[in-house]
């Protein structure tokens, strides 16, 4: 598409305003497409194949929306179908100064828009800033029946060179890349069945996500640790609070862009509502996990680990609290920050084998583990403040009513232009119910039948 213009352009043809901003936003690198949500489906994935630079190949994979039943067989037991999410695309992401088109699966409606819009409003004062730590995983060994906890934790320490080169054995070419197991540590935990020892290894995963090569380590190294200990070996798994493998992002928005400094007010005191009360709290995280839930998905990492992980960092005070924060700065903008584990990886799992996730990581064109949980972290962020605006201008339904409604008429039995009418129609009346969707059907059906149009059809 992009050559096209170009070529037009030397031949001295007339461009239209349109064709003019999609390729300079293309040439660019720019996430910002206008109207983006207005072009057609076809277009849109002509766009982000010129923006990705996807192969033909991989852009009819793209259209296809599905995977080959020989892989998802290989993936899940019992496999009888294909279950399909949508996978969108929110622009206008600029991370640490780089543009991003951002691939989100989700069944959600207004999270994509409500995403790309949040980052609109954010550009101008400079887009997002992330940072994250050394992708850290820690694998727990349980060890019980210990006769002397205190001695076991001395001798497992005393022994720790030992323990991490038998650790290491298990993958050289991690070790080989700078990761492998750079530490351990002991705790000791009181419990119903007694005094537990329990090591840990602390074991850098490079761009793997690494839940088997940390299990595979713990497996390794449990029998030297009941030798040392002297106690049984139990549990050797990872654990998804992944507090070592954190990434953080920061946004200031400018007052203006958010509508006014009582907008500003409002996101900040949503936040408080949020740090003072764990009912509303966990709303607030949830819509968080919407942003972050769906890039993780699109890239076929594991949701579950994400979740788990996030609402355990939350929790991690004691107090469950807001994985984000809102204040209003001394000029009146709105500034905002995110910390989030970001326990994901770019190789191997179904990141290697899954083909829409290996396409929607070539879309984002991330290089590196550390990079994707930062751009996770800021869709988060951005995500969150779409939701407080929304809360404080407007109220959330406004949002969601016009695709709920959508659905509501499909799920009625409207079929084509049947459907924005009776949806439009329920918006309007705030009845957006499927029992009314049928009553609309049904009277624009008769009207459309009763038309003079109509008669005068039936009589020729």
């Amino acid at each position: 598409m992009v050559s096209n213009c170009l070529q037009q352009a030397k031949k001295g043809k007339p461009r239209s305003t349109r064709g003019l901003e999609l390729e300079t936003s293309l040439l660019k690198k720019s996430s910002t497409i206008a109207s983006f949500y207005k072009l057609a489906l076809e277009e849109r994935r002509r766009l982000v194949k010129e923006f990705a630079g996807l192969t033909s190949e991989e852009a009819q994979t793209l259209a296809n929306g599905t995977m080959p039943s020989a892989t998802a067989q290989r993936m899940i037991e019992n496999v009888i179908s294909m279950f399909p999410i949508p996978l969108g695309i929110a622009t206008n992401f600029l991370v640490n100064g780089r543009d991003y088109l951002v691939p989100m699966a989700i069944e959600e409606p207004s999270v994509v828009a409500a995403a790309s819009n949040a980052a609109k409003m954010a550009r101008p004062t400079g887009g997002f800033t992330a940072t994250s730590t050394e992708p850290v995983m820690i694998s727990q060994i349980q060890i019980v029946k210990c006769p002397s906890p205190k001695d076991a934790e001395k001798a497992i320490l005393s022994a720790r060179k030992e323990i991490l080169e038998k650790a290491n054995q298990q993958d050289p070419t991690l070790v080989s890349m700078g990761g492998g197991a750079k530490d351990l540590r002991v705790r000791i935990l009181p419990s119903q069945v007694g005094i537990l020892v329990i090591v840990e290894l602390l074991v850098d995963c490079r761009d793997a996500m690494g839940a088997n090569v940390v299990n595979t380590m713990a497996e390794a190294v449990a029998p030297i640790l009941e030798k040392i200990s002297k106690g049984q070996a139990r549990l050797r798994i990872i654990s998804n609070l992944a507090d070592r493998r954190v990434a953080r992002a920061t946004t200031t928005v400018s007052k203006e862009a958010l509508g006014g400094e009582d907008i500003v007010d409002g996101i900040v005191e949503a936040y408080a509502f949020a740090a003072a009360d764990p009912y509303r709290c966990a709303t607030h995280n949830k819509g968080v996990m919407n942003g972050v839930t769906a890039v993780c998905l699109a890239t076929g990492n594991d949701t579950r680990a994400i979740e788990a992980g996030a609402h355990a960092y939350a929790a991690r005070s004691g107090h469950y609290s807001p994985l984000t924060v809102w204040k209003k700065d001394s000029k009146g903008n709105l500034a905002g920050t995110i910390e989030i584990p970001a326990a994901v990886g770019i190789i191997g799992g179904v990141t290697a084998v899954h083909p829409m996730a290996k396409i929607s990581l070539k879309i984002l064109g991330v290089k590196t583990a550390r990079e994707l949980g930062e751009v996770m972290a800021s869709v988060g962020l951005a995500q969150n403040m779409a939701a407080l605006r929304a809360l404080a201008a407007e109220g959330i339904q406004k949002g969601h009513m016009s695709l709920h409604a959508r659905n509501i008429a499909a799920m009625a039995g409207a079929q084509g232009d049947l459907i924005d009418l009776v949806a439009d129609k329920m918006v309007s009346e705030r009845k957006i119910r499927l029992d009314r969707a049928r009553e609309l059907l049904l009277e624009t059906s008769k009207s459309k039948e009763s038309s003079p149009a109509q008669k005068k059809t039936h009589k020729a």
